[in-house]
């Protein structure tokens, strides 16, 4: 027995040994590290109990599902109860008391500004998933981390709706805190990015009450305006609305956007506040409806009712889904930290002079804790939650539309596509960013109208716009105001007004609107146009109509719409007939340039012709002086067709027939212009320089009121040389008095006036070049009205269509046949080179290549003087011999009856001897010939001729060159019988 006593005992041993292994490893496997979270909400509102709920079923959720983490989040959870300084306490006695690692919360941006600064001083790390301010990034505390997105994010959504409708002005409406200031300047610098102008600031205090908020909408009503931007929370929110849909703005013409601050909300909302709220439109991120969130939902839902059972609130919004992630994020980011030291180092600040933010301690795993947030990714429920320079980022935002017991979705914004209708529709590869109003589904209004509302009305405390019309004595084509003093009531006709009047007629809605002339019933005006343009400034009217012209200086005042007439100043100066009675008239009809190439072309052709016809024509022969005259005469004889000389080479003709049609062209111009000068007036205006006005000290006018008086300071013009004028009537006076005579020399003033006086005396005046631009008539509205854009738009279709016609007919007649008279008059009859040159052209190519033809007939038939041994001047001077010399091969050297054989024969001699030397026309057949050498009539017995004294006459022997094959010629006498 005791030899097993040994055994016995080392069982037991081991048995308890291993024993104690498995209780420890039990122990060890329950055990885990508790880790303090803060949670500061205001679990009063249905925005803290929503994230507190979330918050702890995340926590559960996750580490049911994580049961091997070692460590484990203990929330300490505070009420902030809605106070900024109940949220500080709250965070403060977290951190000193608690000793907490981070902090969840606060639910609003206030809160969240003071909270930043004890995060930053302990290193806890802040986490809020529903402090959207932007200001809080102002504060670049690297322990804030916001597990939402800045409200700065949904300003391009909103500005791209506002481009989608085309609306031009808009009223924000926020909360008078951190929240409410943080979106201002980014909303306010976007909207002016697309020409929207904020023209009013709706600060709304949070503790407002509902008579406060009454009255602040009443101020927005009488304004113009009728698109609201509401940022704020509830239930500010949803009061505002009540008492907006209480005093009426909540129907037709009213357009009301969320931000997403609210509109997150609506799911939170009464079913009264709903109904408050109808047509309205908001923004929100975008949260894909996916499995997971919907289960969340529904067990959300029943956690929500056990846990808080008075509040109606149906389901979590994308705050509820924030939380839930942000809780999530944070138990993995302690989780890679690891088991380190969950402690505080204390302060050693002295008690005597210490504060409670003095004793605060600083967290030793703050730093890593920090780190790990920032680097942790997962797929939330909200999307993809990641940290980008400590927030989150969003890639899509949705537009809803308030529609019966809540919200409808009507498009989403993306920052890539823009407005879209379906996200599922997205091309990846598209890079269209689009704005466009199409791309939006249908949208209940508010007050449900068929039209989408133009965002702005006529004040309601207003019946009629009060349009300034300008109070003149003359042009009353334009603008003419007349007063009834039997029933006290004025009469505003005129160009302008028809315009106008056409212009609202156009426009797709109805403006009721009197015109209120700026002046006295005894036909004074009050002011200039400056002055009239002014009153819209200063609100005394509500928009200017007349021949009001846009001006740099008046756009300062007012914001013009397009001009409906043309633009400039010209000027205006009397006309002469300058009609010449010189004795050189005769040269004025063409320039000298013309008369200078005709000239030189007439002495050309005729060279051309005696180089062409020279050899082969008796008319170019002769002695050197006659051929050089007959090259003069032949060739401006051609100016009448009055030459003689034959013309028998084919090239000569072609040369001819060309110049023959130049020479008719430019005839029959000169004679019509010598005509023209003659008989017709020759109107020239007396002034036709600015300078020259300047230089000689000219008297000038300008109408009375006119902005053109400036134009003329600044053009340098003596202010002791202006003369006024009012009408037509004194203006044509002045002008007819001239400069020296208590008149004026010239006038300037707008287009429109300049062509209606015109028009009127257009056979005395006429306008003188440059004409200096300026952007002509236009009406008048208050700096940032919306009715610009729409009667710009308006204007743009009058002046098109054929009613702007009839309008200019109606006042001003049909003056174009006086107008182009007047202008045929004053051009220039002169007849220059520019309008013959093709002509020239084409003669002198022809010429020259007649000539290049003729040299080289003439060189292929002597070239065996070309290519002979002699020296290059024997050359030149054989070539000129037989260039001098007769071409008897020619025809016109042949008899009439020996057939042309292409060889050389001998000719006959001649009877009877021409009275011209070189004419040989006259021949007899009946001569005989005795040799090669000619001999006289008597040594054949012929008889010769005696005088009366019995004394014998010499015979008359004319010769005939014969040629021969050989070139050598044969001299033949001949004898004359009688």
């Amino acid at each position: 027995m005791r030899k097993d006593f040994p055994h016995l005992g080392f069982f037991l041993f081991f048995l308890s040994v291993w024993s104690s292994l498995s209780t420890g490893m039990a122990m060890a496997k329950n055990e885990t590290i508790p880790v303090n979270v803060g949670v500061v909400l205001d679990l009063n509102i249905s925005l803290g109990r929503i994230g507190m709920s979330c918050i702890s079923m995340a926590l559960s959720e996750f580490y049911a599902s994580h049961g091997n983490y070692e460590t484990r989040l203990v929330l300490k959870t505070r009420d902030s109860r809605r106070e900024v300084v109940g949220a500080a306490a709250a965070a403060l006695d977290l951190i000193q008391n608690e000793e907490v690692q981070a902090i969840l919360g606060p639910g609003s941006s206030p809160q969240a500004n003071f909270l930043i600064g004890l995060g930053e001083k302990a290193q806890v790390p802040i986490i809020s998933f529903s402090a959207t301010s932007p200001s809080l990034s102002s504060l670049r505390s690297q322990y804030f981390i916001r597990a939402t997105l800045n409200d700065s994010t949904q300003v391009p959504a909103i500005t791209a709706i506002f481009q989608a409708f085309e609306w031009r002005e808009a009223v924000l409406i926020y909360v008078d805190n951190d929240y409410g200031d943080g979106i201002v300047p980014y909303l306010t610098d976007a909207l002016q990015g697309i020409n929207v102008r904020l023209t009013y600031r709706s600060v709304i205090s949070p503790v407002a009450s509902d008579d406060q908020i009454r009255e602040e909408l009443y101020k927005l009503m009488a304004k113009q305006t009728r698109v609201f931007i509401v940022h704020m929370f509830t239930p500010l929110g949803s009061r505002l609305f009540a008492k907006a849909d209480e005093i009426g703005m909540m129907g037709e013409g009213y357009v009301w956007i969320l931000t997403d601050g609210l509109t997150d909300l609506l799911t939170t909302l009464s079913p009264t506040d709903i109904n408050s709220m109808q047509g309205v439109l908001g923004v929100k991120p975008y949260v894909p409806s996916t499995k997971d969130v919907q289960s969340f939902r529904v067990r959300w839902k029943r956690k929500f009712q056990q846990d808080y059972p008075l509040d109606e609130t149906s389901e979590p919004n994308i705050f509820g889904l924030w939380a839930y992630d942000a809780a999530c994020a944070l138990a993995i980011a302690v989780e890679k930290v690891g088991t380190a030291n969950f402690s505080f180092q204390k302060s050693n600040t002295s008690i005597n002079i210490s504060t409670d933010l003095d004793t605060i301690g600083v967290s030793q795993i703050g730093p890593d804790l920090l780190q790990s947030l920032l680097s942790t990714k997962f797929k939330g429920l909200s999307g993809d939650f990641q940290i980008f320079d400590g927030q989150l980022h969003s890639t899509a935002f949705q537009i809803v539309n308030v529609i019966g017991k809540g919200e409808r979705g009507v498009g989403f914004w993306t920052p890539k596509n823009g407005i879209i209708r379906k996200l599922s529709f997205i091309d990846t590869n598209s890079n269209t960013y689009s704005t466009s109003k199409d791309n939006i589904g249908a949208i209940v209004w508010p007050g449900e109208p068929t039209y989408v509302p133009k965002g702005w009305v006529l004040p309601v405390n207003e019946n009629k716009l009060r349009i300034g019309v300008p109070v003149k004595d003359g042009f009353s084509e334009f603008v003419k105001v007349t007063w009834d003093a039997n029933n006290n009531k004025t009469q505003v006709t005129g160009y302008c007004i028809d315009v106008f009047d056409a212009v609202m007629n156009s426009l797709p809605y109805a403006v009721p609107y009197e015109y209120i002339p700026f002046g006295i019933p005894d036909g004074k005006p009050l002011g200039n146009y400056n002055d009239l343009i002014y009153q819209v400034f200063l609100k005394k009217y509500d928009a200017v109509v007349g021949d009001t012209t846009i001006v740099a200086n008046r756009s300062r005042y007012v914001d013009f719409t397009l001009p409906y007439t043309e633009s400039g100043v010209s000027m205006i100066v009397p006309i002469k007939d300058n009609k010449s009675k010189s004795a050189w008239t005769f040269l004025k009809p063409l320039t000298w340039d013309l008369w200078m190439t005709s000239a030189c072309f007439f002495v050309f052709i005729g060279f051309v012709i005696w180089v062409l016809e020279h050899s082969i024509n008796e008319d170019f022969r002769g002695p050197p002086s006659h051929q050089a005259g007959t090259i003069f005469w032949f060739s401006f004889s051609t100016m009448v067709f009055a030459q003689k000389e034959r013309i028998v080479s084919n090239l000569a003709r072609v040369v001819m027939i060309i110049w023959f049609f130049v020479v008719l062209i430019l005839t029959q111009s000169y004679t019509a212009s010598l005509t023209s000068m003659l008989t017709v007036q020759q109107l020239q205006p007396t002034v036709t320089d600015i300078n020259e006005l300047r230089a000689k000290g000219y008297y000038i006018g300008y109408q009375q009121g006119s902005f053109v008086l400036g134009f003329l300071k600044r053009m340098n013009f003596d202010e002791s040389k202006f003369r006024i004028y009012n009408s037509p009537e004194e203006l044509a006076d002045l002008l007819s008095k001239g400069s020296a005579n208590g008149g004026i020399a010239a006038a300037f003033d707008e287009i429109p006036y300049m062509k209606l006086f015109i028009s009127q005396h257009c056979s005395k005046y006429t306008m003188v070049q440059p004409t200096y631009k300026f952007d002509g008539f236009a009406f008048a509205f208050p700096i940032g009205s919306p009715m610009v854009p729409d009667v710009s738009r308006a204007v743009l279709n009058v002046t098109e269509g054929d009613q702007m016609i009839k309008i200019e007919k109606e006042w001003f007649g049909k003056t174009n046949s006086c107008s182009d008279d007047n202008e045929s008059s004053l051009s220039s009859n002169n007849i220059s080179l520019d309008s013959f040159w093709g002509l020239f052209l084409i003669t002198g190519l022809t010429s020259v290549l007649a000539l290049i033809i003729v040299l080289a007939m003439f060189l292929h038939k002597h070239r065996d003087v070309v290519t002979g041994e002699d020296s290059v001047s024997t050359k030149i001077k054989t070539l000129a011999t037989l260039f001098d010399e007769k071409d008897l091969s020619f025809h016109t050297f042949r008899l009439p009856d020996q057939p042309y054989s292409g060889s050389i024969e001998p000719m006959p001699a001649v009877t009877n001897y021409s009275p011209r030397p070189s004419n040989f026309s006259t021949r007899t057949n009946n001569i005989p010939f005795s040799g090669e050498q000619g001999t006289s009539s008597s040594e054949h017995g012929g008889r010769s001729s005696t005088t009366p004294g019995g004394q014998s006459l010499p015979a008359i022997v004319p010769t005939v060159e014969l040629a021969k094959s050989n070139q050598e010629r044969t001299i033949i006498p001949t004898s004359t019988s009688h």
